[in-house]
């Protein structure tokens, strides 16, 4: 059921959040890349807010998944309403503001699904194939999304399905994601036997000093983890700077947006496989890396071939990299604080994908959308630095080999 849940949940989203279909159509409604930035930073924001009160209403609970049910199914919610606002506001001044507030309220939910997933999924899935699982459920969904994309670039967006192709695109996110939350439904939970004395949102803000003075290995990496996902900023601004350089139709849009797709796809296997036999640690690394060297690529492409090429190395990039983060924080302390890490963890995140496209929106057009992908190389840099010097890897540290027990 997780890889069920897994393949169809993360197909709609991916098309939702791929850097490709919503930048493009955010654009087409005002031409202003600010208002992309500001878009995309207001449905991150709600990931900055929203985790601490995840954790909160689950950090006493022994059974997680009726959260979980609930969020997701807000979330959703959500990409529904943004499809019907672009169907029956279409070519109306209100429809940018309708998408700015469905995408901050999916953010807001998105929140708190973030932790109850991932806290679920510790208690289901064994150390040993997090690596296996991850990487199969990436896969799955990838290869569905990026069949889709293709298409729906093509039929969808240049075709002007229903009156408006980019809302039959958001519709068939919402169709395929729904029944994969309909899947989740049938996992099989344990009931946790230690947890923590329910406690506020507010009180689960002010253990965190003291989680974070006591666990510095995590500290450390909850730095390396803000600091590399800065390469977000510049995720919206991909398509645009392409735009630049070659002509970007909708059928080069899912062109753009299956390469993306299918390279993190595959390469999530490989990823898994290495996290499960090495640890997630090496992983975060060798992405980081690739990552900082696509923008690199991204700045001397001036072609076809080299954005694609581009393409190929973000996808494989930041599928590693999200798959690395969200398993590795896992590690990083007892089971018990499991809720609490990742919140901590996805409200950094979060709060570097609510500044950063806003950010790269005002640098873009201050000086350029090279100045934002030198931006995001140095501070990859400087995340790498961090990781490789001061994070150790948790299993060598508690004892534990790849394999081994949780």
């Amino acid at each position: 059921m997780q890889l069920a849940h897994g393949m169809l949940g993360q197909t709609g989203f991916r098309l939702i959040n791929a850097p490709t279909f919503l930048p493009a159509y955010l654009f087409g409604l005002t031409g202003s890349e600010l208002f992309v930035g500001l878009a995309r930073s207001l449905q991150d924001l709600g990931q900055v807010i929203t985790p601490m009160l995840g954790a909160a209403l689950i950090g006493h609970r022994r059974r997680v998944l009726s959260v979980a049910l609930t969020a997701g199914a807000l979330m959703r919610l959500q990409i529904l309403l943004l499809a019907l606002s672009g169907l029956f506001l279409g070519g109306s001044s209100m429809e940018p503001y309708a998408a700015l507030l469905f995408l901050t309220l999916m953010g807001i939910f998105q929140g708190v699904q973030g932790v109850t997933l991932n806290t679920l999924r510790a208690k289901v899935i064994p150390i040993q194939r997090r690596g296996f699982v991850a990487g199969w459920r990436n896969f799955l969904s990838g290869v569905t999304t990026a069949v889709l994309s293709y298409f729906a670039g093509s039929y969808f967006v240049d075709d002007n399905a229903l009156g408006n192709g980019y809302a039959a695109l958001f519709l068939m996110a919402f169709l395929i994601t729904s029944v994969g939350l309909a899947c989740l439904v049938f996992s099989r939970e344990p009931v946790a036997s230690d947890v923590l004395v329910r406690r506020s949102a507010l009180q689960s803000f002010r253990a965190l000093p003291a989680l974070l003075r006591g666990n510095p290995n995590f500290a450390r990496f909850f730095v390396a983890s803000a600091l590399g996902a800065f390469g977000r900023m510049a995720m919206p601004f991909y398509v645009l700077y392409a735009g630049t350089q070659i002509e970007v139709s909708g059928a080069m849009l899912g062109v753009l947006t299956t390469v993306w797709m299918l390279t993190g796809t595959v390469t999530n296997l490989i990823w898994g496989a290495i996290a499960d036999r090495y640890g997630f640690r090496i992983v975060m690394i060798t992405t980081l890396v690739l990552w900082a060297l696509a923008h690199l690529e991204l700045l001397r492409a001036v072609s076809t071939p080299g954005l694609l090429l581009f393409f190929v190395m973000v996808g494989t990039a930041t599928g590693g990299f999200v798959l690395s983060r969200q398993n590795l924080v896992l590690e990083l302390g007892s089971d018990v604080d499991i809720p609490l890490r990742v919140a901590i963890s996805n409200m950094a995140v979060g709060f570097i994908g609510t500044v950063g496209p806003l950010i790269g929106g005002l640098v873009a057009m201050a000086l350029g959308y090279p100045a934002v992908f030198v931006l995001c190389i140095v501070m990859q840099v400087v995340a790498l630095v961090v990781l490789i010097a001061w994070v150790q890897e948790p299993r060598r540290a508690n004892g534990t080999p790849a394999g081994g027990k949780n």
